[in-house]
């Protein structure tokens, strides 16, 4: 990157600089006639200097000058006018004036800011496009957080800068100059004074603000070196808990917010201390000026008017020159920080642009082997990792690679994939070098998985199709105001250097697809997730998800059809008692009591539930029927039971884990209110609503305390149903009431097949659910495609954090697998996965890999050795090198490293 930054903006922006250059240029001439034109008001009209006797006139707005040559020209002769109109003509010039200058001003600060932010938007992609081009190792270096914090806050200064660079020295010194120039003109002495103290005010000040660049500096670095510890705290989250260090950490990030804030501190104290000493300046200039200038107008050396304008001008010099003192000051400063940027992103053996170029093309098939030389790969400590390995993996070949952790085989599969770069030696795809091909034949002909893949935050469907989306197959198709949208993005891009690709595009080629059936993009997908046995969890993800009605009308009647159709499956196997329903007129025994008093679903049940008990409507239905005291005296007896049993255990006792209705630390509370109620206290209206809400959550199955008979449960369906007979509008948001034939929009789809409690007696309720809920959807394909769709859409969180290890080593798998490739590279993609649930994945995707009929070749290193009977040909590493290469009868037979790594 450029090292100077006025050269790099210079070198963007030099039309779009000289354009702005000379609007400046002009705005010059409505200035300096607006320094004058008071004047002419003071010494004219008002003083009434040529209007002595009634009837004079003089002329306004004359536009003659003299020229070298042609003498005298005369272009307009003026309009006489009296005093009065002379008067008003002269105040409305000045008006007219004022209006032009801001509008100069508006058009230049608005041409500046849209100039400032399109460069502003080339350096971060120009940052964003070398971090894309860095060389792998180079990672292993710096801090996401560090990085990231460059891109986004330490550049924001140098767009500000973009649009001052040139055009602010201009406006402001063009100012200066004018206002000096028209003082001088007025009265030499006075323009000395106010040359001398604009001199000395740009001399001293700059001088003492560049302890403040420095301080500045030093923020500047903190800060970065803040965000950057704050990324890995939020990285290492598990690893802080784990082993108790949260307050390590807090005292480390203590210690860094402290340098910090003396660093700003010292920069408060000096920058106003440069502050006082600037506007002191420039508030002795004035005393001057009414101290001689006074003078000389008394003694007859200077008239009032042009007293009055020098004054004025005054006013404004010490804008522009504190303003260009400030520019000054600025420019020094963004310019070490382009500097600190420039050198945070340059790096040795950056990427070529040519390597990394957008090619909307198939690329030609890779037909030949690829090859090492004598490969030499370092670890991330400088150590030798691999250790001249020559190696030829032909096209359609399966090869198992063996060995310990340390081995070296991760290592040659690295390099095969082009994932770590040779400290020595060569990779060859035939005659090439591997390295020197464009990333768009390496990136598409070979594909590569292993437990460190990275998942970005999105759907899975995203990061699922993510190894497709190499470039823009087809734009998407605008219209109206989003074509014209459309349009006005691609041209800002282009003028910012930034490429014009369309992200809402089609980027999904479908003939890079892996697809063995005829059902596209969903089939390819179906068909990768049931090799690495990941369906299952998809489903789950859209069971546990929930649906709008308008939008998936289809979806939310075949789920009420499914509700039934499992209704009568269970008791056509004589399972009726599995789940135990919600009927209108019935308690549901397993269900707690708000849930069969409200009988309904809430999008939040905690909050809803709240405002629903703060209502009158509610507590005169409470007071009326006779349940409240019902329901009071039940959580009494939940709560006496509850301290009783549970008082003398210490609040990490399993025991607590049973109460769904009381946490450990409210066991005091309680307490202290059963002794008030002994002491026959009369119960306040908070500690009646407390106790009610404690029979809320009771189940008696689960609890057996024996608070619930028969008698109380036909009272809370009878309140239940003068609770609905009359709900207010206002409460009809909060539920949602449960109806046998109709979707609930509040609860998950699991909620609405099931549509009840399971039953507490069925221990193995969940799996038989399961097993006949598979065979229920297996009947409905349509049912089955839409919900894997929708599990599809599922949200994984920031680095696939929602999904569990296993679940993020299948997706890694799934998402090579899915991609059409010469070479697929699979390193340790299932290390430390059950083994059998490895040979099913591994027999799985070595027939999937040999139906798609590209016979591809699959360079595995694995985890468990015995798997490598699977693959024809077997390599074995020890210590860096490779020690054996043949069959796997061969190497069982010859080969002492096997025999190691099974015993």
């Amino acid at each position: 990157m450029e090292k100077s930054l006025a050269r790099y903006i210079w070198d963007h922006t030099r039309p779009q600089q000289l354009f702005i250059l000379l609007i400046v240029a002009l705005s010059m001439i409505p200035y300096y006639m607006a320094f004058d034109l008071p004047k002419q008001i003071v010494n004219g009209p008002i003083q009434g200097t040529g209007f002595e006797q009634p009837g004079n006139t003089q002329l306004f707005m004359p536009i003659a000058f003299d020229l070298p040559f042609f003498g005298h020209v005369e272009l307009f002769a003026g309009l006489p006018l009296e005093r009065m109109p002379s008067l008003l003509a002269l105040s409305l010039t000045f008006l007219v004036l004022v209006i032009i200058n801001g509008l100069f001003k508006y058009f230049i600060n608005t041409y500046k800011g849209r100039l400032g932010e399109r460069l502003l938007r080339r350096i971060r992609y120009e940052l964003v496009d070398r971090i894309l081009r860095f060389p792998p190792r180079y990672f292993k270096h710096i801090k996401a957080g560090e990085v990231s914090s460059m891109v986004k806050d330490e550049v924001e200064p140098l767009g500000g800068f973009t649009a001052d660079a040139f055009v602010q020295p201009a406006l402001l010194g063009g100012q200066a100059l004018t206002a000096l120039v028209f003082i001088f003109i007025q009265h030499f002495w006075l323009g000395f004074i106010a040359f001398a103290m604009a001199a000395i005010q740009v001399g001293i000040i700059p001088r003492m603000r560049r302890r403040l660049i420095e301080l500045g500096r030093e923020r500047q670095l903190t800060a970065r070196q803040l965000a950057g510890r704050v990324a890995e705290i939020v990285d290492g989250i598990g690893t802080i808990h784990a082993y108790d260090t949260s307050n390590y950490e807090r005292a480390d990030i203590a210690a860094r917010l402290g340098r910090i804030f003396k660093i700003r501190y010292d920069i408060y104290q000096w920058k106003f201390l440069v502050k006082f000493l600037n506007n002191f300046l420039a508030q002795l200039t004035p005393f001057l000026f009414y101290c001689i200038g006074g003078y000389l107008t008394i003694v007859g050396k200077l008239d009032v008017g042009q007293l009055v304008a020098v004054i004025n001008a005054y006013k404004e010099l010490p804008g522009p020159l504190k303003e260009l003192i400030d520019w000054e000051l600025v420019r020094q400063d963004v310019q070490v920080k382009y500097e600190q940027v420039v050198e945070q992103f340059e790096a040795d053996e950056m990427i070529a642009p040519e390597i990394q170029a957008i090619d909307a093309g198939n690329e030609p098939v890779l037909h030949h082997p690829l090859s090492t030389t004598n490969l030499l790969v370092d670890d991330d400590i400088g150590g030798r990792a691999l250790e001249h390995v020559t190696v030829k993996i032909a096209p359609g070949e399966t090869v198992a690679i063996i060995g310990t952790a340390a081995s070296g085989g991760d290592r040659l599969a690295e390099a095969l994939a082009r994932v770590v770069w040779p400290a020595g030696g060569k990779v060859t795809a035939g005659d090439d070098d591997l390295f020197a091909l464009p990333e768009a034949v390496t990136g598409r002909r070979i594909s590569y998985a292993s437990p460190e893949a990275y998942f970005f935050h999105g759907s899975l469907k995203d990061n699922l199709l993510y190894g497709l989306k190499h470039a823009p197959i087809e734009p998407a198709a605008y219209k109206g105001q989003a074509a014209d949208q459309r349009k006005w993005d691609v041209l800002e891009a282009r003028r910012s250097g930034n490429p014009d690709f369309d992200l809402n595009g089609n980027w999904i080629d479908l003939a890079t697809l892996n697809a063995n059936g005829k059902d596209g993009l969903f089939g390819a997908m179906m068909a990768v997730l049931d090799v690495v046995e990941l369906s299952d969890d998809v489903l789950q993800l859209a069971l546990h998800s929930s649906i709008a009605v308008n939008n998936d009308p289809d979806v939310a009647a075949q789920i009420v059809e499914m509700r039934h159709d499992l209704r009568e499956e269970l008791d056509r196997r004589d399972l009726n008692n599995l789940i135990v329903p919600f009927r209108d007129n019935e308690y549901n025994t397993e269900a707690p009591v708000a849930e069969n008093l409200f009988f309904g679903m809430m999008p939040d049940p905690k909050a809803s539930t709240k405002a629903i008990v703060k209502t009158p409507y509610f507590r005169n239905i409470m007071r009326e029927s006779g349940l409240g005291t019902a329901l009071f005296e039940m959580g009494k007896a939940i709560a006496e039971s509850t301290v009783e049993l549970f008082k003398d255990l210490p609040p990490d006792h399993p025991f607590f884990e049973q109460l769904t209705f009381m946490r450990a630390e409210e066991i005091p509370t309680y307490q202290h209110l059963l002794q008030k109620l002994r002491h026959n206290a009369a119960p306040s209206e908070e500690d009646r609503i407390a106790l009610i809400k404690l029979s809320f959550f009771y189940v008696e199955p689960r609890h057996r305390f024996g608070v619930l008979d028969e008698k109380l449960m036909r009272k809370i369906v009878e309140v239940r149903h003068q609770f609905h007979a009359n709900l207010p509008v206002e409460l009809q948001a909060h539920i949602e009431r449960y109806n046998p034939d109709a979707y609930l929009t509040s609860g998950t789809l699991v909620d609405n097949i099931v549509f009840g409690k399971l039953n507490h007696r069925f221990s193995d309720a969940i799996s038989k659910l399961r097993e006949i809920g598979g065979e229920l959807l297996a009947k409905r394909p349509e049912l089955y495609r839409a919900l894997m769709a929708l599990g599809l859409e599922s949200n994984i969180g920031a680095g696939g954090r929602r999904l569990n290890n296993l679940q993020r080593l299948k997706l890694g798998l799934a998402r090579a697998l899915i991609r059409r490739s010469d070479y697929y590279i699979f390193n340790r993609a299932f290390s430390g996965v059950d083994h059998h649930l490895q040979e099913h994945i591994v027999e799985a995707a070595l027939a999937f890999l040999a139906k798609s009929g590209d016979n591809p070749a699959v360079v595995w290193v694995l985890s468990n050795t015995p798997l490598a009977k699977h693959f024809k040909r077997v390599l074995a590493f020890d210590g860096g090198s490779l020690v054996e290469d043949g069959t796997y009868d061969t190497i069982v037979e010859s080969g002492t490293v096997y025999k190691q790594l099974i015993a």
